[in-house]
Formats: C-alpha cells, structure tokens, sequence
C-alpha cells in the first residue's frame, strides 16, 4: 500500500493517521508532564477524537491498562489531526464525503466498528473543538474525561453525530457524569490553552501521526509504538522500560470486563480474554440474547453496553 499524507486517510499499514509535512518521528530527548508521577513508566498517548487509527487500537491499550495499568502513567494529548478543511483542499482526502468511504474501507482492518456516514449526513469541520473539550474534561477528573473521550469516538465513529456540535458534546459530558456548565465555561475558556500546550509539545517530540504511543522510564530510556500494533508490542515497550514489570492477571469472563468498562466492541472482547474474535463475538451475542446487553449495529458492526 503505497503511504500518504493525508490527514484523514488512515494509513493501514503503519496503522496511523498523519499529519501533512510531518514526515519522521523525532528521536530527541523525552519530555513529560509536569504533573508528578510516582509510576515507574510514563506513557504519553498521542491521538485525536476522529482518528480511526486511534478507535483501531482501543483493544490493545485497554489490554495494556488491565495488564500494566498499575505500573503506567497514560498521559492523553490531543494531536488536531483536522484543524479545518481550508487548511486540506488537495490529495487524495481533500473533502468530508472522501473521508466517508475510507472510514468503511478501514473498519474490516482493524475489526472494530467505524461508519463514515457522518461525513456524508453532518461532516466534521474541524477535529479541534472535541479535542478541547477532553481538555476541559480533563481540568474535572481525569477517570470522567477518559469515560467522555470514549464516547464521543463511539458518536462520531459509530452513531454518526457530529462532535463538534455543543449538544452532542453534552450529551457525553452527562453520560460521563461531568458538569456540563463546567465543562462548558472551561470549553471557552482555559482548556484552549491547554490544547495549544498539547500541539506545541507534540512538535516538539516530532509526531507526525495518530496514535503515537511514546514510553519513558526515570533513566531516561525511551521506546516508542507508532500506530495500531499488535499488543506484543506494546508489552515489549513496557518490559524494555521496566524489565521486571509483571503483568496482572486478565479478566476472565465478560462479566468481568462489563465491571470495568461500560461498553465493548468484539475485538476489545477478544484481544482483553485472548479468544478470537468470532469468538468474542459470540459471547456477546449470547448475553444479548439472555437480555444482559443492549448494542448498537451498524453494517461495519456493533458496540455492547451492560443494561
């Protein structure tokens, strides 16, 4: 597959969403939050709330946060992987229906569900105004504002609803359990910064795409994972950064991760039990039909949640 620098147009083969004119990955010193961690790992996530490359790797990092969660610091960073289409009037993604079907074509690679159908019924002007309002999210509560963060990729990715409009981002602020008027003052005013703060230092360490997973540990050594990976590679991230780093023991049943996460999709199911996919899929069926779950379908396929 030959590689582009179109923004949207999610790269299957180094699994990334990329940023135009950003051709490498930097290699300089490794920089972190200034928020004091006493893990031994920190991880800085890069991503963006329309990044389909992103929404792809849900199953390994939620595996990496069940398995090592307690020895990682996961710092989230929003990328602006679309500042406007003004700014991407030329390549091969030069308009919102061309980013429709490519979110079809992408889906079947990562197995997880992604309908383009909102860039076809309300299309996305920007990615900018739901990744400042994770930032204002996250001036509430960290745990909150990754429960929102998940949810409006499941409106844009899934449900096509259209994040960037004020009542949509309120509706996954309440189901986050966030204060919206809150949310909303900080929205228009401090989490702005805070997202500029996220792009400088996303320059600075040279990404040039979505997800950028970058690990460093206090002897300042530092393993980078570009892009949907298997989970082996991540785990070998971890254990070059801390090799005596052990695993905890994975939930065993989806009664167990339904405790953890309100919602799955049949990959998460299956990479977080270590069963195939058909398998997962089953199991989620099965429970839907006993009247545990509830889902919502689409022709790319389906995201469970617990009743």
């Amino acid at each position: 597959m030959e590689k582009t620098a179109d923004p949207l147009r999610c790269d299957t083969v180094t699994g990334a969403c990329t940023i135009p004119g950003h051709d490498s990955v930097a290699h300089g010193d490794h920089r972190t939050d200034p928020a004091h961690t006493t893990k031994p790992i920190t991880l800085l996530y890069f991503t963006d709330p329309i990044c389909s490359s992103c929404w792809g790797t849900e199953p390994q990092l939620r595996r990496l946060k069940a398995e090592y969660g307690d020895a990682i610091d996961i710092q989230y960073h929003m990328g602006g992987l679309l500042p406007s289409w003004d700014v991407y009037n030329s390549g091969g993604i030069s308009k919102p229906s061309d980013v429709a079907g490519h979110w079809d074509e992408v889906s079947p690679h990562y197995r997880m569900p992604i309908l383009g159908d909102v860039w076809l019924e309300d299309p996305l002007p920007s990615s900018y105004p739901p990744s400042i309002a994770f930032k204002a999210a996250e001036l509430q509560d960290h745990t909150k504002a990754l429960i929102f963060l998940r949810r409006m990729r499941e409106q844009v990715l899934v449900e096509k609803k259209n994040i960037t409009k004020w009542p949509v981002i309120a509706e996954a602020a309440i189901f986050a359990q966030l204060d919206t008027a809150r949310l909303h003052a900080d929205f228009t005013g401090a989490a702005n910064a805070l997202f500029q703060a996220d792009l400088t230092l996303a320059r600075s360490l040279g990404v040039r795409g979505f997800p950028t997973f970058i690990f460093s540990n206090a002897a300042g050594e530092r393993q980078q994972v570009y892009g949907a990976r298997p989970y082996a590679q991540f785990e070998a991230a971890v254990k070059a950064m801390k090799p005596d780093a052990q695993a905890k023991p994975l939930p065993v049943s989806l009664s167990d991760l339904f405790k953890v996460h309100s919602s799955w999709c049949a990959e998460e199911v299956a990479v977080a039990l270590g069963i195939t996919h058909e398998q997962a899929l089953q199991q989620l069926k099965h429970l839907q039909a006993n009247g545990k779950l509830i889902s919502v379908d689409t022709r790319n396929g389906s995201v469970w949640r617990g009743k």
